[in-house]
This record gives structure tokens, sequence and C-alpha cells, in this order.
């Protein structure tokens, strides 16, 4: 349970604000109710398919302005490219754009003459088939390092699960005959992309919501955030939890809910003070 309201909410996106896009039920006013309530509300999503701006559009499109507040795992996997590097990517235009923006050279996963690539990037995206694989692999084992967004099997869709980035990655990572590092939850590069866009709050200040327990519960778990269980994507409603959460609710609707009924400050420690920055850093056990 909390103990005190947090100053920042960390949200995923996919099965918790939307499915495919559309909005959850009562998602939308959930963000509004918690960013009048004082907490900062941001979005962090393992999905790097989609371009920057692309997300920040969707979310405007549906009531959640979000310019400045979105990270993905596009992001946090294109911090472990160096400027100049030539990058297989094997993933959407979200991670050629993280990449580009980090100084490094975007190659298409479909250019089978591609030469001196020093990083296969992978993540989720649709056009992936055989040939993508086949050129990735061909990469990795020329001495590529093998790079994941992140190792999700599956993403949550209106109809049910698909699969998701990291099927795509392990299968380039067994042709390969490589392991891969992966960037994105539950790992330490995005932590330290987390980290970055809250500006100096500390995890004992911010709560994790997310829909899954092996990506945002381990994502919490490492860094030493609460976390909020959603029910509204992967994790069904009944199914047992493997770890402690500190709210465990239908949708975002309740976990709004649960966090405007506790406290915003604690008697003798307001939120904030200088004593509640120095409980905790952001630890990165990954």
């Amino acid at each position: 349970m909390l103990l005190r309201r947090p100053r920042a909410v960390v949200c995923d996106l996919d099965g918790v604000i939307w499915l495919a896009h559309v909005p959850i039920p009562g998602s939308v006013d959930a963000v509004a109710r918690l960013r009048s309530a004082g907490c900062r509300v941001v979005f962090v999503t393992n999905n790097s398919g989609a371009c920057l701006a692309d997300q920040e559009s969707a979310l405007a499109a549906i009531g959640i302005p979000a310019s400045g507040d979105v990270v993905t795992s596009g992001i946090a996997a294109a911090a472990l490219v160096e400027p100049g590097e030539r990058v297989l990517i094997c993933a959407g235009p979200g991670a050629a754009e993280a990449v580009e923006a980090r100084g490094a050279v975007a190659i298409p996963g479909d250019d089978a003459g591609a030469i001196d690539i020093d990083v296969v990037m992978v993540g989720f995206h649709r056009e992936f088939d055989y040939e993508r694989m086949r050129i990735a692999s061909t990469a990795v084992r020329r001495g590529a390092r093998l790079l994941g967004t992140n190792d999700d099997a599956t993403y949550p869709a209106p109809d049910g699960q698909i699969p998701g980035g990291g099927a795509i990655l392990a299968s380039v990572a067994v042709a390969g005959g490589a392991t891969a590092v992966v960037a994105g939850k539950p790992y330490a590069p995005m932590a330290t992309a987390v980290e970055l866009l809250l500006d100096g709050l500390t995890p004992t200040e911010t709560l994790v919501v997310g829909d899954r327990l092996d990506t945002d519960g381990r994502f919490a778990d490492a860094v030493g955030c609460p976390f909020a269980l959603v029910r509204s994507g992967v994790t069904p409603p009944g199914m047992p939890v493997s770890m402690p959460v500190a709210i465990d609710a239908p949708d975002l609707a309740s976990v709004a809910d649960a966090v405007l009924r506790v406290p915003a400050e604690v008697p003798g420690h307001p939120a904030g003070s200088s004593t509640s920055r120095r409980m905790s850093g952001w630890r990165r056990t990954r």
C-alpha cells in the first residue's frame, strides 16, 4: 500500500492507457485527475515502433497532452549506440529516429547490401519477415552487437495478445548465435532514461503503473518504486501475482482513485522534502 501520494506517476501505454490506440475507459480522465492533484504523469513504453512525435500526437488525440512526457524503449536503446556507428534497424521508424538523434547512422533492416554494421537493433515492427531475419542475423554473425529495444513476448491488443518485440528478438538471437543486450523495461538503460525524464524525483516519490508483472513489475522492483498493477492489459482479472504490489486495480481509473485517497504528505516529512530525496536513488540492478 502507498503511505504517501507520489509526486510522479510513470504509466505504461499499451494495456494501461489504450489498446491499439483505443482509450481504455476512464484512463484519459484518470491522467487529468492525477495531474490536477499535482502528480507529474509521464509515459514509458516498451513499444519502440512509433516516432516520438507520433506517440505524443496519438496521446493528444485522445485528450492527453504529452509533449516532453514520453520515453520509449527505442530512446533507451539508442543511448547504448555510439555516435557514428552504423546501426541496422530491424525495428520500426521510432527506433531509427532515436538512433539518428544519437548521431549514428540508421540502416534499413531490409537493405540486403548493408555492410560494416556495428549494431543490429531489434524491436517490434509488423514488416518483419524471413528476409529481415536473414539480413539481421547475418550481420550479427559477422560481429555486430545485438541490441533489443525490449524482450516482451507479447503485446496486448483489443482482441487478445499478439507477438511482441521479444519474439522477433529471439529469432534473430537464435539465428545469429548471440545474446542480446536489452534496453527497455525492466532493464537498466530504461531506468536511466526515466531518471532523466523525471529530473531529480526519486523512486520513493514515484509510482510505476503497468499491466505486466514481468516488465512493469520487475522494473518497479529493480529501481525501488512502488508498483500499481492494472488488469486491463496482459494480466487478466483474478490471476495470482508473484510479487508485492502497492495497488492491484482493474484499470488506471481505479489506480487514480487509490492514489488520490492517500495523503499528499506524511506528518513531519512534506512531499518533496530534502529528507525524502535522500532516502533512495535510482538503483540499477539489471
